[in-house]
């Protein structure tokens, strides 16, 4: 043995191993023993029953396995039924195809009727303004509370809270609002470094929320249960540690991503900023767990790069319903636990390997712990996850979830390939977040739209203000739309509940 050699062999397999957490240091922060992250044995005993009540999932392995098995059959059995009678699923030399979603007729025609009328009927505003209205019917300024809790002495506090948030929110400098505004750049910086900060910006976007969730037509829109998140792309002006060289988005330069959160009522109740190279799955269930607003969100959605097995797992050990609308769905195989059933034509798509129910089944009670950590915020999802996800064949929890996530994405697939109505729904509510960011880039003018920050606190702050400005705008339209609609009926207007819900 070359002992060059096998030292840097041995330090290439300890770093390795100290990432996917099989190896930790006692003190360390980053590289900390994964159960430090996790409710305590002694106290899970405690909790277990208050927990698997709470999500309504079985303490006992071998019965979830009973029930997802019965699923997983079930829908198979139904695909297989079904494939000759579906005009958008086929197989073309083996491969199975799927044919794209295009908009309705009549819900493009809709959408054209009822916007043509409402249009001229919305007044003209500027955002200060808007903000200030927005203020007045949901008391979003008081949230923005001072760090020291003292009380303020500038007369008008609310007008130089709005200039404050305005300026983040439209990639501004203190010093060209206070040009344009006509007020104090001192006050201006005073009100900013008191003022704007993550968890009073997170409270004050939480009450746009709750407000937007009790209006008539957002019901109209959604029910509050389902959700999307989606990343969005932004260049930056300076070097910071979140940015990172990305090609195919930033060319030349360095760019960040602001992953978003979007409920079916178009309200925004999440948002971070992340690097660009880190996939967006990471983060998917940070803002779901950490939503203290009045949404209760059972499903939720997302595109190919918030999709792992490892999520299929996580989402139903926390009680909710992962469904991700899937790039290429025909590469993704399905596993069986029973391979002695017979399937005519759905039989390329299933793997030759059936499920090792073993993995997760033994050792069930483990994985409740990991969702109960994440659920009860004992753990970050994010932080955990990018532990799990270092090298996962390192550590014998990841390839748990994994194995699991495998069945629920089985049983989830082939429901998705054979109800044409559930991919429509998704694809609605992913074209939702698409909306909101087009709304945040209209808002994000100045610079170019390139961000020019660059301490992570000030990221943040600067990503909380789109938000909250994003959210007040569309509580705005929401408010004035609904005053249209109303309007245009007491006129002799007739519009059914699917032209409403189509604006």
């Amino acid at each position: 043995v070359k002992r060059r050699d096998y030292e840097m062999c041995a330090l290439s397999d300890l770093r390795d191993s100290m990432r996917s957490g099989a190896v930790w240091l006692e003190g360390s922060r980053q590289y900390a023993n994964l159960e430090s992250y996790l409710i305590p044995k002694a106290r899970w005993e405690q909790l277990r029953s208050t927990y698997c009540d709470m999500v309504g999932i079985p303490e006992d392995g071998a019965v979830q396995l009973e029930l997802k098995q019965a699923a997983l059959e079930e829908n198979l059995a139904r695909l297989d039924k079904n494939l000759p009678k579906n005009e958008f699923v086929r197989f073309e030399n083996g491969e199975l195809v799927l044919s794209p979603l295009d908009k309705e007729e009549e819900e493009i025609r809709q959408e054209h009727l009822l916007a043509k009328k409402i249009g001229p009927l919305l007044p003209s505003i500027q955002l200060g303004q808007l903000l200030a209205e927005v203020d007045a019917w949901t008391g979003f300024s008081k949230l923005l509370t001072h760090a020291g809790g003292a009380t303020s002495r500038i007369p008008d506090l609310a007008t130089h809270l709005y200039a404050a948030v305005l300026t983040q929110a439209c990639n501004m400098t203190l010093s060209g609002m206070a040009d344009l505004s006509d007020l104090s750049y001192d006050q201006l910086v005073w009100c900013t470094n008191w003022y704007i900060r993550e968890e009073t910006l997170q409270a004050a976007t939480d009450a746009l929320v709750n407000f937007q969730y009790q209006q008539p037509l957002s019901k109209h829109w959604g029910t509050g249960t389902f959700s999307s998140s989606d990343g969005q792309r932004f260049a930056v002006a300076r070097k910071t540690n979140k940015a990172a060289p990305l090609p195919r988005y930033f060319g030349f330069g360095r760019g960040l991503t602001m992953v978003t959160w979007t409920s079916d009522q178009l309200s925004q109740y999440g948002i971070r900023v992340t690097p660009p190279r880190i996939r967006e799955s990471t983060y998917t269930l940070d803002a779901i767990l950490d939503n203290e607003t009045v949404l209760d969100i059972k499903e939720h959605t997302t595109d190919t790069g918030g999709y792992t097995d490892m999520m299929f797992a996580l989402f139903d050990l926390l009680g909710m319903q992962f469904s991700p609308r899937l790039r290429d769905i025909g590469d993704y195989t399905l596993y069986r636990i029973d391979k002695s059933i017979k399937y005519k034509r759905i039989k390329p798509l299933l793997s030759q390997k059936p499920l090792k129910t073993s993995l997760f089944v033994d050792d069930w009670d483990e994985s409740l712990r990991v969702a109960a950590s994440m659920k009860m915020g004992w753990v970050t999802a994010s932080t955990f996850i990018s532990k799990l996800q270092a090298y996962p064949r390192r550590h014998k929890l990841t390839r748990m979830l994994v194995e699991y996530g495998r069945l629920n994405r089985s049983t989830f697939i082939p429901f998705y390939l054979d109800d044409q109505a559930n991919r429509r729904r998704l694809l609605v509510q992913l074209n939702k977040g698409e909306e909101v960011h087009g709304l945040r880039e209209f808002l994000f003018f100045d610079n170019k739209g390139k961000i020019r920050k660059q301490q992570p606190d000030d990221l943040v702050n600067l990503a909380g203000c789109l938000n909250l400005v994003s959210n007040a705008v569309i509580v705005w339209n929401t408010v004035y739309m609904q005053a249209a609609i109303d309007k245009l009926r007491r006129q002799g207007h007739t519009e059914n509940e699917d032209a409403v819900s189509y604006t």
